[in-house]
């Protein structure tokens, strides 16, 4: 992600997502001030890359191994468990799903969100909403079955 990305005036950042696909999204306000606030107070580089190795020469992450390592301390420092073995960025997404499907969101929604390509796969948050579940599950038939 380039600084660049950010359109401040309009409060949209560019997502860059795999096969060439860019979307823009909204920039929820409290994102866009903890982002300006990283930008003035912490970021010391020049690169125009958003973030950079807190370590000098301050160069742009090499990969996402990175966030992979940053959340599995952060799961050790907070001694949870993690949902999975493998502990990386799709936790993220999991738990962005978890809660908007907590929040009434629809699959087409959490699908959008998420920037799925089929529209199968938020399916597999749907088991998330047992409550919800339980509204649209039709009454075991009782007649002409076994005693």
């Amino acid at each position: 992600m380039q600084i660049d990305d950010i359109d401040w005036r309009s409060g949209e950042i560019l997502i860059r997502g795999k096969g060439d696909r860019h979307d823009r999204l909204p920039l929820l306000p409290e994102v866009g001030k903890s982002l300006a606030e990283y930008i003035k107070l912490e970021r010391v580089t020049t690169s125009r890359s958003l973030f950079v190795i807190n370590r000098a020469p301050h160069h742009p992450f090499k990969d996402a191994q990175v966030l992979n390592q940053i959340l599995r301390k952060a799961y050790e420092h907070t001694g949870l468990k993690p949902p999975a073995p493998y502990v990386g960025a799709q936790i993220l997404r999991h738990s962005l799903a978890t809660n908007l499907v907590r929040n009434g969101a629809s699959l087409e929604e959490i699908s959008d969100t998420l920037r799925h390509r089929s529209g199968a796969t938020p399916m597999i948050y749907a088991r998330l909403d047992v409550e919800g579940l339980r509204t649209i599950a039709q009454p075991w038939p009782t007649t002409g079955g076994a005693a």
